[in-house]
């Protein structure tokens, strides 16, 4: 770790209604993975079944009232409680969520109306990566470089938080390594901005991954409502793998 601061597929009896969304033609022109999760309306994988593999802006538009349980099978996605993408968000990682806690640590978030794929930059390097092999005659090391860069997750991990927005004030950097409470390295419980180099990192309201979750896909945050926060407080962070490639199952969630 490097801190710097200074300024498969098991379904029930009830799941015979099952239904998959239709991947857009542009995630399709991303490059990426074949995302699938499958969703159900009642909590531990009971009743109605759909699979989601693309953007689904509303799950009442395919049949389905509330999301209670899932089964991420490749991931990652991003759930919301409200449809459009809109209020509180929550990563789901490859791995099984039979109820709200398992995503959860607010009782009243106890369903989800709206998902995506998390877009993992390292897609689009793998394929590069692939064409590369394809079209050049390389040598042996090369080929044995490039095939273990293919088959682990290749995209280093770097984020720099700031105080106060417009990257100003105290600064912290943060490369291949997760923080549960960054008070404990020095920093604030402020992030008023932030630049996400590389990778994608999910941060945390409450030291030890609780609380509300923001979203850092690559990109620069000029200002916290930019990442959907309602105020700058953030006090943990952790980096977002790509799980087909780290079958460590979903993220542990710390109670409270």
């Amino acid at each position: 770790m490097s801190i710097m601061s200074s300024g498969g597929d098991k379904k029930t009896a009830s799941q015979t209604d099952g239904k998959a969304a239709q991947t857009k033609k542009s995630d399709q022109g991303m490059g990426m993975m074949a995302y699938k999760m499958y969703v159900f309306d009642q909590e531990n994988f009971q009743g109605r079944m759909i699979e989601i593999n693309a953007e689904c802006m509303n799950v009442c538009e395919m049949g389905m009232d509330r999301v209670r349980s899932l089964r991420v099978e490749c991931g990652p996605f991003v759930g919301w409680e409200q449809m459009n993408f809109c209020g509180d968000m929550y990563i789901l990682e490859k791995g099984d969520y039979p109820r709200w806690d398992s995503w959860s640590n607010c009782q009243r978030n106890d369903y989800l109306l709206s998902f995506r794929p998390v877009r993992m930059v390292s897609n689009s390097e793998k394929n590069m990566a692939y064409i590369f092999i394809l079209s050049n005659s390389v040598s042996v090391f090369s080929l044995i470089y490039i095939s273990l860069y293919i088959l682990q997750d290749p995209e280093k991990h770097k984020i720099c938080l700031y105080e106060v927005g417009d990257y100003k004030g105290r600064k912290m950097e943060i490369m291949d390594d997760d923080v549960p409470s960054l008070y404990s390295y020095g920093f604030t419980d402020r992030v008023g901005s932030i630049i996400v180099s590389c990778g994608t990192w999910v941060g945390y309201q409450y030291p030890g991954y609780r609380g509300s979750q923001y979203l850092l896909e690559k990109g620069d945050y000029r200002h916290f409502n930019e990442y959907g926060a309602r105020c700058p407080m953030m006090q943990s962070m952790r980096r977002i793998r790509d799980m087909q490639w780290h079958p460590h199952g979903c993220y542990t969630m710390a109670s409270k």
